[in-house]
C-alpha cells in the first residue's frame, strides 16, 4: 500500500514539492551563513518526494542551535514552502482522490517550517524510537 500511495504522491505532488525544496536549498546555499538550511532544504526534498514509509521524529539532544537555524529557516525557506504546501494540498483537494494527499501536504507544514532538532526516519525505526523515549 504504501508503495501505491507513494507513487500517487510523485505524480500529483511529488516532483512539484520536489523542485521547490531543491531551489530553496540552492538559494540557501548561496550564502555561508544559510549553507546550512540548505542542506536541510535536501535533507526534506528527497523526504516529501517519497514520504509514505517514512516520519520525522524529534533529535535527541537538539538545543538553542536548532532553535536559532529555524528562525533562519523559517524566513529564508520556511515560509515560502509552507505556501507551496498548501496551494499544493488545495489543489489535491478538489479532487475525491486527492483529499488524503492533500491531508498528507497539510501535514508536512510543520516539518517545512521549523526542520532543524528533527530526523526522518523509517515509519518503524520512528515508532519504537518515541516508544523508547517515552518509556512505551
Amino acid at each position: 500500500m504504501r508503495f501505491l500511495l507513494n507513487l500517487i504522491w510523485l505524480v500529483f505532488s511529488g516532483f512539484w514539492l520536489f523542485w521547490s525544496y531543491i531551489i530553496f536549498g540552492a538559494i540557501a546555499c548561496l550564502f555561508i551563513v544559510t549553507i546550512p538550511a540548505g542542506v536541510a532544504c535536501f535533507r526534506i526534498a528527497f523526504y516529501v518526494l517519497w514520504p509514505f514509509g517514512r516520519r520525522v521524529v524529534p533529535t535527541p539532544g537538539a538545543g538553542v542551535g536548532s532553535t536559532l537555524m529555524n528562525l533562519v529557516w523559517f524566513v529564508v525557506a520556511g515560509l515560502p514552502l509552507a505556501i507551496t504546501h498548501l496551494v499544493t494540498a488545495l489543489g489535491l483537494a478538489l479532487t475525491i482522490i486527492g483529499i488524503p494527499l492533500a491531508i498528507a501536504n497539510i501535514k508536512l507544514i510543520p516539518v517545512t517550517c521549523f526542520p532543524f532538532g528533527k530526523q526522518i526516519v523509517s515509519s518503524d525505526q520512528g515508532y519504537h524510537q518515541v516508544s523508547a523515549q517515552y518509556g512505551r
